[in-house]
């Protein structure tokens, strides 16, 4: 099945010509960038060209699609935007789909349930599918499956000698490695081709909690306990968000610090798995259900419109409850400005090696923090609490650096990161896709 839209003209803009700031817009609003020159691709031949003008001209290349991260190293250089490249295939005998650059995950699911098949995408359905892909791609159905990097058959990527070339384990398994997991620093991947699973239906939905009513580490500690029970089939984490008294809101949400246990299932037997969770204090509001895998974005329902937010994430080596609830109250309802606390459950498939650069596998959880607001105040709230997990943190995750993208320590452990180093001077000498793995910027 091709769903394939027209493709309209690929166009080149400047600062001062109209629809340059248009160009720039997405998701999120917190940054600005200002490239010398934007490459609206429509094509992969369009980021041939871009590539080699950047290259020519000695100016560092950014990539965007739908703007949920934004590319730090286009900053006076080119960006290419790659929404225009929309193309989705799916291939339902061999359970696979092709996925242009610019694609979201909406799409891709939308095309896949048909033949009862399902993508390992994230939470949010307007995240772009290829750049979720490059950092890992922690889906909703990660420890039954993996990341979305360990299922790639193939990608078609511009590297920086101006060269389209189709990487498989095969042909060029070196850059294979480097590019599933190492985002946007080895080229620009304009398809991929990447495995689907047959699911069709999940048991899914959150649990919520009012967090003034039951108390957030003691919430917290028994979800961590709920989680050494649990199949390996079930993924979950754990989210703490103080919302704003506002009339767009639910009445049940309104005001209200809620803690809330997000559940994805592909077996039978949801209702009695989930059965001791309901018991860890008064329920706020149950959406568990059986549901069509079409609706699994409702499970975390991430908010729709652009906005301004910035983050980071710590990879813990063990749970750390007494940790992560001193996070919870530094962070809660009383501090201020709006921090959201999310708490993924690794392991499982997650833990299984697999030819890419994706580290951290045997991380225990992934702790997130996303504050609102403008830069300086979002570090000063993050910090500390990223501070009270430094003994148990083993580094970061590429795709949950949310405005954290000039910060690359810790992205990667030692050994990961020498490869990454010894890849980008072969394949980026000059360093156009800009990301420093040396020993002095380490990564």
């Amino acid at each position: 099945m091709d769903t394939t839209q027209p493709q309209p003209r690929s166009l080149v803009l400047r600062p001062a010509d109209p629809g340059y700031g248009d160009e720039l817009a997405g998701f999120q609003t917190g940054f600005t960038q200002r490239p010398a020159v934007v490459f609206g691709a429509a094509s992969a031949d369009d980021v041939l060209a871009a590539v080699r003008y950047a290259a020519g001209a000695g100016l560092p290349v950014g990539v965007q699609a739908t703007g949920h991260g934004l590319p730090g190293g286009s900053e006076g250089g080119v960006l290419i935007t790659t929404r225009r490249m929309d193309g989705v295939r799916v291939d339902p005998e061999r359970r696979t789909v092709r996925v242009q650059a610019g694609v979201p995950w909406a799409r891709v699911v939308a095309a896949a349930q048909p033949y009862g098949l399902a993508p390992l995408n994230g939470s949010s359905p307007g995240v772009g599918a290829v750049s979720y892909t490059l950092g890992g791609g922690l889906g909703i159905l990660a420890r039954e499956f993996g990341y979305a990097a360990d299922h790639v058959r193939s990608l078609d990527v511009v590297t920086a000698d101006g060269r389209l070339r189709r990487v498989t384990p095969e042909s060029e398994p070196e850059l294979y490695w480097a590019l599933l997991g190492g985002g946007h620093a080895f080229g620009v991947v304009t398809e991929l081709e990447i495995g689907l699973v047959p699911v069709r239906t999940l048991y899914g939905g959150s649990l919520a909690f009012d967090g003034r009513e039951v108390d957030p580490t003691d919430l917290l500690r028994a979800y961590e306990e709920w989680t050494r029970t649990v199949p390996d089939g079930l993924t979950s984490s754990f989210a703490a968000v103080p919302y704003p008294d506002l009339p767009v809101l639910p009445p049940h949400l309104r005001g209200r610090y809620v803690l809330s246990v997000r559940i994805a299932y592909t077996g039978a037997d949801g209702e009695q798995v989930v059965a001791p969770l309901r018991e860890s204090g008064p329920v706020l509001a149950d959406s568990l259900r059986e549901m069509p895998y079409a609706e699994s974005h409702t499970i975390h329902s991430d908010p729709p419109d652009p906005h301004a937010y910035h983050g980071d994430s710590a990879v813990l080596s063990e749970p750390a409850v007494s940790r992560v609830g001193e996070v919870l109250s530094l962070v809660g309802p009383d501090a201020p400005g709006m921090c959201v606390v999310q708490v993924n459950h690794l392991g499982g498939a997650l833990a299984k090696s697999a030819p890419n650069s994706v580290p951290y596998r045997e991380g225990r959880f992934l702790v997130r923090l996303l504050a609102v607001g403008d830069r300086t105040t979002a570090r000063a709230r993050l910090d500390p609490a990223f501070a009270l997990l430094a003994p148990v943190t083993l580094g970061r995750a590429l795709n949950f650096a949310f405005g954290a993208g000039d910060r690359t320590e810790g992205l990667y452990d030692t050994e990961t990161r020498k490869r990454l180093a010894v890849l980008k001077s072969r394949y980026d000498p000059a360093n156009l896709f800009r990301r420093n793995y040396g020993p002095t910027g380490a990564c």
